[in-house]
């Protein structure tokens, strides 16, 4: 049974800094395609970065220069550190996997197993 958990979510003022983490387990992170994706009151999920087996990188154009996706494959866990934090990128952040080997989909009807999400609130 494939279990994510995320944590490290939290309040912080515009331009800090919070790092996301989303432990696996029943899932090898690093073999597959992950992905870290957020929703706002009132809007869409989106996708926010995926990372690949070889650990290519795709991020949001709202984040990119910003965040910073990574993973500890001796530790199962992905992570997402996200720096400069705006306002607008208050949202609930999940984590997700799926079976994908590469070229990650950006759709998060593509994954097939999803985190309980955690709060990211910035103040302006």
């Amino acid at each position: 049974q494939v279990q994510l958990a995320e944590s490290g979510g939290g309040s912080v003022q515009a331009g800090g800094s919070l790092r996301l983490s989303c432990a696996a387990s029943g899932y090898t992170v690093g073999r597959y395609c992950m992905g870290w994706f957020r929703q706002a009151p009132g809007k869409e999920r989106e996708v926010v970065a995926t990372i690949d087996r070889d650990g290519d990188t795709h991020f949001a154009y709202s984040v990119e220069g910003r965040f910073i996706v990574s993973r500890d494959n001796a530790k199962n866990t992905l992570y997402l550190q996200m720096n400069s934090l705006k306002p607008e990128d208050t949202a609930m952040y999940s984590c997700a996997a799926t079976r994908t080997f590469y070229r990650c989909p950006l759709g998060s009807s593509e994954y097939h197993y999803w985190g309980q999400g955690t709060q990211v609130t910035v103040s302006s």
